[in-house]
């Protein structure tokens, strides 16, 4: 896998996700959620819902955890998929010699 398979990957999955999820909640999940609507009083208990993943996501990139999950399929790191670019692309970038035909090669 590579960083074109997970741009390709986050993009469907984020086309299923749709704008809206429903979710079945077991015993301790509601006891939870009802526990943090009485004590945070949100608007909406879906609120909790969205600061739940993004603290679980923060969390998972804090403790290098999303980054292990990524190394392992598909073989990049949450930087490059930020950057757009694995580090290898970046250690290319740096390569010499430059083509003649470049008109910002300076040391022609």
């Amino acid at each position: 896998m590579s960083l074109e398979d997970l741009g390709e990957d986050i993009e469907s999955e984020y086309t299923d996700l749709g704008e809206e999820m429903s979710v079945s909640l077991d015993r301790e999940t509601r006891n939870e959620l009802a526990l943090l609507s009485a004590t945070l009083d949100p608007d909406d208990p879906d609120e909790l819902a969205r600061r739940a993943i993004h603290l679980l996501f923060q969390r998972l990139v804090e403790t290098g955890t999303l980054d292990f999950h990524l190394r392992s399929g598909y073989d990049v790191t949450y930087d490059e998929y930020l950057s757009g670019m694995t580090y290898e692309d970046v250690e290319g970038m740096n390569s010499y010699p430059q083509s003649q035909d470049n008109p910002r090669n300076y040391w022609q």
